[in-house]
């Protein structure tokens, strides 16, 4: 799966009846997501994360730019094999399994349903799929004629798991799959994610607000700012070795117990997507920020180490090498207490 230089922008009220504003929930972003692994996506609420998870799910076409998967450009190509193409090459699982599943519907026909559209299979294998996907996800067949109304909350998204690979997709997009649950039933459906992807070789999108887990999960990590991709490296770099500063903030509010420190301060809130700052949107925050950042928005560099892996950030002024997150909440201190 490949996104290209995506823009969505939405229409919203901004008072009175008549009046609306174009709000820029993406602009520019890149992704690609190699067969089996595992991309994860960071960012503070409302910077894009799951938008970008509804175009690479169809959900959402883009107002320019490409997304394309197996070779195909999903918005080039007629809708009837668009959906063909997407419904049967990615799942998602949902942020919230109790909005997501019909509460009429029990939970053999949910996870029967993808199989009667796709038309996959006699009735009899149908059944056997239903049972397969059960025993997959850990849920026992008794269950097989219960309400989600029924489940507990981890029951339920696994319920919701299984429907995403009933399928059998290639591409797993998971939008902030934990938040509402228990915290007691995170770790659960965390260890199920990872055995499943090494089990059928999934591709994986984590998409979540919680930056420690999605390190845990990922083999890459992509950070967002205001719509845009502004860092992708490695998930073993992106706590220490992270250039953009804002990554580097990110990590720091949630420091490990053997090594507490101060967060990196981020002075004023993030700016509005209806009217975003002229150049690097980070400005308006970042410690580092100048007469360069506010003229334009830098294009992609890449570090200097050689890695096997991509590390690439968009930054006037990245962070160094070898800087440390107690070298960087001195920098941004010192800068807060000089404006």
């Amino acid at each position: 799966m490949t996104v290209e230089d995506a823009h969505v922008v939405y229409s919203a009220r901004t008072g009175g009846l008549f009046r609306s504003a174009r709000v820029h929930a993406l602009t520019g972003a890149d992704l690609t997501v190699a067969p089996g692994e595992t991309v994860g996506v960071v960012g503070e609420s409302g910077c894009g994360k799951s938008t970008l998870a509804r175009l690479l799910t169809g959900i959402e076409r883009p107002a320019r730019g490409t997304v394309t998967f197996r070779g195909r450009d999903l918005w080039a190509i007629p809708a009837a094999e668009r959906r063909e193409l997407v419904g049967t090459g990615v799942g998602m699982v949902f942020q919230d399994p109790a909005t997501a599943l019909n509460r009429r519907l029990p939970v053999r026909r949910v996870l029967r349903d993808p199989l009667d559209v796709h038309r996959r299979g006699t009735p009899a294998q149908r059944d056997a799929r239903v049972r397969e996907l059960m025993s997959l996800v850990g849920l026992p067949g008794r269950l097989a004629d219960a309400l989600p109304g029924q489940l507990s909350g981890g029951q339920r998204q696994r319920v919701a798991i299984a429907r995403a690979l009933a399928l059998g997709p290639g591409l797993l997009v998971a939008d902030e799959p934990t938040s509402a649950l228990d915290v007691s039933v995170r770790a659960q459906i965390l260890n199920l994610l990872l055995d499943l992807k090494e089990r059928l070789g999934l591709a994986m999108v984590f998409v979540s607000h919680d930056i420690r887990t999605v390190r845990r999960m990922s083999d890459r990590v992509i950070t967002m700012y205001l719509g845009r991709v502004v860092e992708e490296a490695p998930a073993a770099d992106v706590t220490e070795r992270a250039r953009h500063p804002y990554t580097r903030a990110l990590f720091s509010a949630t420091p490990g117990l053997l090594d507490p420190i101060d967060p990196i301060p981020l002075v004023g809130p993030v700016p509005s997507a209806v009217t975003p700052p002229s150049g690097c949107p980070f400005r308006t925050r970042c410690w580092k920020a100048d007469a360069a950042c506010a003229a334009s928005m830098p294009a992609f560099a890449a570090t200097a180490e050689e890695t096997p892996a991509m590390h690439r950030y968009r930054c006037h002024h990245p962070v160094g090498a070898h800087e440390s997150t107690h070298d960087l909440v001195s920098q941004a201190t010192s800068a807060r207490e000089r404006s």
